[in-house]
């Protein structure tokens, strides 16, 4: 489809949608990070409005491109996976690692596991 007037209505519809909830959601979790105090606050609402806001934006996507090109597209399943799957385990890893500079920083001289 080459026209924009030959879109179905109902897909445009759903196509707003997701990406109005996507990038809400991606706003939600800037303004949490902005307005959180420490770091360890911080860690969670970027890691929320990053997975969910990515699901909207990828929903949208797929509903458009499956619509427009008359087949399946399913291929955009796979940025939504990676992006869920690699936020919250390196968010992750930045608390850990916090949590070890903090704890080494308060006394050098123990030998405390995580």
């Amino acid at each position: 489809m080459s026209d924009a007037a030959e879109f179905p209505l109902w897909a445009a519809i759903l196509v707003a949608f997701f990406v109005l909830l996507g990038s809400s959601l991606a706003l939600t979790g800037t303004i949490g990070f902005a307005r959180l105090q420490s770091f360890y606050e911080r860690l969670h609402a970027p890691t929320l409005g990053t997975s969910w806001g990515t699901g909207g934006v990828v929903m949208a996507s797929i509903i458009y491109f499956s619509v427009s090109g008359e087949r399946p597209v399913f291929h955009e399943i796979f940025i939504g996976i990676f992006m869920t799957i690699t936020t919250p385990v390196s968010l992750m890893l930045l608390g850990r690692a916090a949590l070890y500079r903090d704890r080494a920083e308060q006394n050098p001289n123990s030998r405390q596991s995580l």
